[in-house]
């Protein structure tokens, strides 16, 4: 007889001991996205509803999308920033498939909008939490999904947006072995980061990226999943030679 082992745990997953949270915004125009990009665009290619141009009139519905690849909550793969990095096909799927761990300074940055995640705010969290195991995906909670505009611009139009530091990127890597980061903002690295004028703005990102890692931007509901406890689930499509792309990930959690 199979073993069937596998059934009983998704059947488990899917009971009243857990809960599933979607960490992904909706994909349309009006999705948060960086600034530098334009938003989603659909072109009706086909239709099956009453009134649709002759020319389309079909028996399904398909759109032509165009967007681009990092828009909304998407995943940044190495080539993204280094060309001899791995794109999006080369990403396992093993890989897709990680323990959460998620580190709340959402009050922080509700104070500080530039609030920067420093390795003591981690070495704070592993005292009341544990160590972080190798191979985590590390979320940095911000509550920033909530934020009608992830900029979040002054009255000069300046942005002020948190971020990690370097430094704390290193750590996770070199200390803790993670496998990925995630967060809320459309930058790993914080506005007053970002915005010098400087040939290299992006150093967080660059670093994790050069270490043979993916992140996840523009995440969402990072407030409704446990510290500790949780699976981070991250599907993506096998586009070969892509950078990156938008993505659904989401968790499954302890029942409250």
């Amino acid at each position: 007889m199979a073993d069937n082992k596998l059934w009983d745990m998704v059947k488990e997953l899917k009971g009243p001991g857990y809960k599933w949270v979607d960490l992904t915004h909706e994909l349309s125009p009006e999705t948060p996205h960086w600034y530098g990009f334009a938003p989603l665009k659909n072109e009706l290619l086909f239709d099956y509803r009453e009134g649709t141009d002759p020319d389309k009139l079909a028996p399904m519905r398909c759109w032509q999308i165009t967007v681009a690849s990092q828009y909304g909550t998407h995943m940044d793969v190495p080539l993204h920033f280094h060309g001899d990095g791995r794109d999006m096909a080369s990403i396992r799927v093993d890989e897709m498939v990680n323990p959460l761990c998620v580190i709340d300074k959402h009050e922080e940055c509700a104070a500080n909008p530039e609030f920067t995640m420093q390795v003591d705010d981690i070495l704070a969290w592993e005292k009341e939490h544990g160590r972080i195991p190798e191979g985590a995906f590390v979320a940095f909670r911000s509550d920033w999904y909530k934020k009608p505009n992830l900029d979040n611009p002054d009255a000069e139009g300046h942005p002020h947006y948190p971020g990690w530091a370097l430094d704390t990127i290193k750590f996770l890597v070199e200390q803790r072995n993670i496998a990925a980061i995630g967060h809320e903002p459309a930058d790993t690295d914080p506005s007053y980061v970002t915005t010098k004028e400087d040939a290299y703005p992006y150093p967080g990102e660059q670093y994790i990226l050069s270490t043979d890692r993916f992140q996840i931007e523009v995440m969402r509901n990072l407030d409704q999943c446990p510290a500790t406890g949780a699976i981070i689930v991250t599907a993506c499509p096998r586009l070969k030679d892509g950078t990156g792309f938008s993505t659904r990930c989401f968790a499954i959690c302890p029942a409250d």
